[in-house]
């Protein structure tokens, strides 16, 4: 018996050959986790230097205000005036403080939204620093701008108190919490409805239905109430849980949470219904469902800021529906937001699930 005409030669050399001819094998294969891979990268990678955000209550002109004339730079970050303060260290790495001038509601809001480190009040004589004392970011930037005004010589700074924050809204879990929920929302629908369509179409299952006198609107819709029931329960269960151990609450409007609810799992699932309307196989439903959902979940903030990413890529990391909808759970949870605050995302994301579900109908099949 050659070697060619060997039953195990024949077998990979097949496998091969199949793997070669379907390019989304080799996509969800290899490209995919490297896409994935820089996603992270861009996130995590130590960068040359670090950046922390300081936010300063507006006021009177003051020693640190006078001291940043000195030593920063004023420049421009998405049409804001921010104040760029640059240490250099061969050692440890470059650190740069980036300051900006708001008011006290503002800052407490930026500090919800992870869009600051600490937040610094100074008066004559005197430093005061705000930030949750179990966030170790707060703590390290506070510990590192400490230090550096010591080592500036201030003589006219005095006294540098620490005012712990414990308003809700401020913690980690506070910042988590919505997040989970609308990433919840997100894998329910699109494996609840995409893979179990696409699951059945591989199966024949939908070629059997569509003899029946069902509609497939009607089919969709039920899968997709199925769905919505389980994302009731599971965001009860995860806030249950929260309110608990956490002592989490809900600041904002009641009606107007209940309301954006309805518009996330709208708009998740009409894109769920897309997503599988047409796919036959289970291993390219698979890698659809993940290409949506996985780079969703590492951009849009559920776990950490955003903000981590390139300035440039934040606009469109906030175009993305999870990041609008866990952005707008937080504002309710975090900030208390109302109807008002809602209505324009709230839009957005139900317009997006129509239009979706309805070109999903459009193009469904059964086999």
């Amino acid at each position: 018996m050659s070697f060619k005409t060997n039953q195990l030669y024949q077998l990979i050399v097949t496998q091969f050959l199949e793997t070669l001819r379907e390019p989304s094998i080799l996509f969800w294969g290899i490209g995919f986790p490297v896409l994935i891979t820089i996603g992270l990268g861009l996130a995590f990678t130590q960068k040359s230097e670090s950046i922390y955000r300081v936010s300063i209550i507006e006021g009177q002109p003051t020693h640190l205000d006078s001291l940043l004339s000195v030593h920063g730079k004023v420049t421009l970050e998405r049409g804001k005036s921010i104040v760029s303060w640059k240490i250099t260290d061969p050692t440890l790495g470059d650190t740069r403080f980036l300051f900006s001038h708001i008011e006290w509601d503002e800052a407490i809001i930026a500090l919800k939204r992870g869009e600051t480190d600490l937040i610094v009040t100074d008066t004559v004589g005197e430093i005061q620093y705000h930030f949750d004392p179990f966030s170790s970011q707060s703590q390290l930037v506070y510990m590192k701008l400490a230090g550096l005004l010591k080592d500036s010589a201030v003589q006219t700074v005095q006294e540098q108190n620490v005012e712990p924050l414990t308003l809700k809204g401020v913690r980690y879990i506070d910042f988590l919490l919505p997040g989970l929920i609308g990433l919840g929302i997100l894998n329910s629908l699109c494996w609840g409805v995409s893979y179990a369509v696409i699951e059945r179409r591989s199966q024949k299952l939908l070629r059997r239905m569509v003899a029946t006198p069902m509609k497939k609107s009607n089919y969709l819709i039920a899968l997709i109430s199925v769905r919505f029931v389980m994302n009731c329960v599971e965001a009860g269960v995860l806030f249950l849980f929260a309110w608990i151990f956490f002592g989490t609450v809900i600041q904002g409007n009641l009606g107007a949470l209940a309301v954006f609810f309805i518009s996330g799992n709208i708009a998740f699932a009409g894109m769920a219904v897309l997503l599988g309307c047409r796919t036959a196989k289970l291993e390219t439903g698979n890698g659809l469902i993940n290409a949506m959902t996985m780079p969703m979940m590492i951009l849009s903030g559920i776990f950490f800021s955003y903000l981590n990413f390139p300035a440039w890529s934040i606009g469109f990391i906030k175009l993305l529906p999870l990041t609008m909808f866990a952005d707008g759970l937080r504002s309710i949870f975090n900030e208390g937001a109302g109807w008002m605050e809602i209505i324009s995302p709230s839009i957005l994301l139900s317009s997006l699930g129509i239009i979706c579900f309805f070109a999903g109908i459009k193009w469904f099949k059964w086999y």
